[in-house]
C-alpha cells in the first residue's frame, strides 16, 4: 500500500495528510496559527511556520498510531502570492509579507499599466516593486524570492522550484515558463530605478504537476520529522499554491469547470476556453497545477468575521454557565438562518477585516447596516453574515459573465462547507448556478495536495484531468442550487450589498 503525505500551510491551519494510492484519508494532523500585524503589514512568523509544521505531522503520527520511516511522495502547498526575499545565505531580510495586504496599490498600478495584464497587489512581483519603490534597503541584497510552498520546499529539498500555479502568482506565465516579454519589460523598469539585474535569476524554476521536483535530504527529514524517523531520499512532487490544490481537491482542471474556496478568503476560479478579451483589475489570470490558464476571482475576506460573531454568541451563552462547543454553535447558528425572512431582515453586512480589491477599498472595516423597515433577528442576522462571506465574488462574476465566460460547473470547498447545505446553499444564490461540494470539502487543501504527490507517485501516462477522473468516481457528493425563495432572498441581499458599498468605502476610509 502508497503512502503519500499532503501538508498544507493555510491562512489558519497548517495541515497534514497522508492518503493511500486509492485517495482515502489514513490519518491526519493540524496545528493552528494566525496572522499578524508586523509593522503595519499581515505577516506570519517563519519560526512558528517551522513548529506548526513539525506539530501538525507530529499530530498525524499520533492519529496514525506508529511512527513512518518513509513515504511514496510528499507535497508541500501554502497561501499564495505573498513576498520572501533572503539573501545569498539564506537570511530573511524582510518580515513575510502574505496575501492580505494591500500596500502595493502603486506598484501594482504601473505593474499592470506595464504588461497590459492585470498584476493584483498582493502578487510576489507587486510586493517586490513596491519594496523598489518606497526605497527599501534590503532589494539589493535579495538573491532569492518565494512564497511559503517555495521556502518550506527548498528547506525540504534544497531545491529552489515552484509548480505552475504558485509560480503564476509571483510572476506572469505563458506556456512553461514566466512570460518573457514581461520579464523583459521589467528588467528595463528596474533599471530606470538603478537595478541592473535580471529578474527571472530571484525567482524559483517553474515545475509542472507529476514532475519529480526532488528528494528529501537529511537535514530536510530532521526538520521535518524531530523524531529522527522519517528516512531522506522520498520524492517530492512540485509545491504549489492553495489555489491550485483547490482546483485539484475539487476535479476542476478541465475548461469551464470552475470551483471556490472559502475559509479566511474566498476564491472562485474557473478554467478558461480561451483568454479574456479584456484585463481586468477584479480578475487574476493564473494556472492550473498542469499549467491551463484560469480566470480567479480573489476575495481578501470570507469566514473571519462570522467567526468573530460566534465568538461573541459563545461569550453570551457561558454567561448563563452553558458549555457549548464551538462546533457547536456554528451548525446551530447556521442552521438557523434558514429561518431568516424574504429580505434577510434587509440588514447588509461586509466582512472586510482586511482591503478588498473587488470592493474598491484599500483598508478593512467590517460593517453591518439595516434599513429602518427590516427585522433584526437572529436568523436574519446570520443570513447576512453568510451571504457576505461570498457575496464579494459575485462582482467578479458580473465581469466574466459579460466575457462570456461559460461554467459547466461549480465544486466548493472550505470551513464555510462543514455545516451540511447551509454555505453550499448561499453559494449556490451567490453565484446562481448548482454547486457542488465533495466528502472531502472541509479539509480539500491538503489532500488536494497529497492528490498532486501521489499524481506525481504514480508515474502514470494520464494526464492530470484522466487521472483526477479516475479518482474521483466513486468520491460521494452533494449537487445544490438555491429554489426560487432563496435566489429572490438573495437577490434583494446583492441589491442593498451594491447599493451600501459606498457607505463601506467611506468607513473604511474613515477608521
Amino acid at each position: 500500500m502508497k503512502k503519500i503525505l499532503g501538508i498544507e500551510l493555510g491562512s489558519t491551519r497548517i495541515k497534514s495528510v497522508l492518503i493511500d494510492e486509492k485517495a482515502n484519508v489514513l490519518a491526519q494532523g493540524a496545528y493552528e496559527w494566525e496572522n499578524e500585524l508586523v509593522d503595519g503589514l499581515w505577516s506570519y512568523s517563519l519560526d512558528e511556520a517551522e513548529r506548526g509544521l513539525q506539530e501538525s505531522y507530529r499530530d498525524l503520527i499520533r492519529n496514525y498510531g506508529e511512527p513512518l520511516t518513509t513515504v511514496d511522495a510528499i507535497g508541500i502547498s501554502g497561501m499564495m502570492h505573498g513576498y520572501l526575499a533572503f539573501d545569498e545565505n539564506d537570511r530573511l531580510l524582510a518580515p513575510f509579507r502574505t496575501w492580505r495586504n494591500t500596500n502595493t496599490a502603486r506598484a501594482a498600478a504601473a505593474l499592470t499599466e506595464l504588461f497590459r495584464f492585470n498584476v493584483p497587489m498582493r502578487w510576489s512581483v507587486s510586493q517586490y516593486y513596491e519594496s523598489v519603490l518606497d526605497g527599501l534597503e534590503h532589494v539589493k541584497d535579495i538573491a532569492f524570492l518565494t512564497t511559503l510552498a517555495g521556502y518550506v520546499h527548498y528547506r525540504l529539498t534544497g531545491k529552489k522550484v515552484l509548480g505552475v500555479n504558485d509560480a503564476s502568482g509571483m510572476f506572469p506565465v505563458a506556456g512553461h515558463d514566466y512570460d518573457a516579454n514581461m520579464l523583459a519589460d521589467f528588467n528595463a523598469l528596474l533599471k530606470t530605478k538603478g537595478i541592473d539585474i535580471d529578474f527571472k535569476t530571484l525567482l524559483p524554476a517553474v515545475m509542472f504537476a507529476g514532475e519529480n521536483a526532488g528528494v528529501l535530504t537529511e537535514q530536510g527529514a530532521k526538520w521535518l520529522d524531530t523524531e529522527g524517523n522519517l528516512q531522506a531520499g522520498i520524492v517530492l512532487c512540485p509545491p504549489e499554491g492553495d489555489m491550485g490544490t483547490g482546483m485539484i481537491a475539487t476535479n476542476s482542471v478541465l475548461p469551464t469547470t470552475a470551483n471556490v474556496s472559502s475559509g479566511t478568503s474566498a476564491n472562485l476560479t474557473v478554467i478558461l476556453e480561451k483568454p479574456l478579451r479584456n484585463y481586468y483589475k477584479e480578475i487574476d489570470v493564473i494556472a492550473t497545477p498542469d499549467g491551463y490558464p484560469a480566470a480567479l476571482i480573489h476575495a481578501n475576506n470570507c469566514t473571519t468575521e462570522i467567526n468573530e460573531w460566534v465568538g461573541l454568541f459563545g461569550e453570551v451563552v457561558s454567561l448563563f454557565g452553558l458549555d457549548v462547543s464551538r462546533g457547536e454553535l456554528f451548525n446551530r447558528l447556521f442552521t438557523h438562518s434558514l429561518k431568516s425572512d424574504g429580505k434577510a431582515g434587509e440588514i447588509v453586512s461586509y466582512n472586510f477585516l482586511a482591503g478588498e480589491t473587488l470592493a474598491n477599498t484599500e483598508k478593512g472595516a467590517p460593517l453591518v447596516m439595516r434599513a429602518a423597515s427590516g427585522e433584526m433577528n437572529l436568523a436574519n442576522f446570520m443570513q447576512s453574515q453568510i451571504y457576505a462571506a461570498v457575496a464579494t465574488l459575485a462582482l467578479g462574476m458580473d465581469i466574466l459573465k459579460a466575457e462570456g465566460v461559460a461554467i459547466s460547473s461549480v465544486l466548493a470547498h472550505g470551513g464555510f462547507y462543514k455545516t451540511d447545505f447551509v454555505g453550499q446553499n448561499a453559494t449556490s444564490a451567490v453565484l446562481e448556478a448548482p454547486v457542488t461540494v465533495m466528502q472531502n470539502a472541509a479539509e480539500g487543501g491538503a489532500w488536494g495536495m497529497a492528490m498532486l504527490a501521489l499524481y506525481t507517485a504514480s508515474e502514470t501516462e494520464e494526464t492530470l484531468a484522466e487521472f483526477l477522473n479516475r479518482t474521483f468516481a466513486d468520491v460521494k457528493k452533494t449537487v445544490v442550487m438555491a429554489d426560487e425563495a432563496e435566489l429572490a432572498k438573495c437577490k434583494a441581499f446583492m441589491k442593498l450589498y451594491r447599493l451600501g458599498l459606498c457607505a463601506e468605502q467611506a468607513a473604511a476610509k474613515a477608521l
